[in-house]
């Protein structure tokens, strides 16, 4: 077997809140919004896309937010963005324990972890904790 990359990563969230997970995926993050296939549209959640890789919300009955695993996404206008996320309200924690890389962790609204890089200053040896 060899692994060629990552088809998606799913996060949980609690069931009917899909209009907040559209609110801050698709408005605050600029995720596109993917349809689910119509045998998956009962279970609840939605589906993004984030580069080539998509990122799924799915209906967890107990609930409970991801407060270390996280996805990692790679951000352009990194600043800029920061600066909207923290001016819209966000809470934006600055993080510098990784040397050249810029990076800050935000909350969804269902309080899972979410880690942003600048995109120009990502390597895939030195990132994520």
């Amino acid at each position: 077997m060899t692994i060629i990359g990552i088809d998606h990563v799913q996060l949980a969230m609690p069931r009917g809140e899909e209009m907040q997970a559209r609110s801050f995926y698709g408005d605050v993050l600029g995720l596109i919004e993917i349809p689910k296939p119509a045998e998956l549209l009962g279970r609840g959640g939605v589906w993004f896309l984030c580069g080539s890789v998509q990122l799924h919300l799915g209906v967890e009955e107990e609930f409970r937010p991801a407060k270390k695993a996280h996805p990692a996404l790679l951000v352009t206008q990194f600043e800029e963005s920061i600066a909207a996320m923290r001016d819209a309200g966000f809470k934006v924690t600055d993080d510098t324990s990784l040397p050249n890389v810029r990076r800050a962790f935000i909350s969804d609204p269902f309080g899972n972890r979410i880690e942003l890089i600048a995109a120009n200053t990502a390597s895939n040896n030195n990132l994520g904790e």
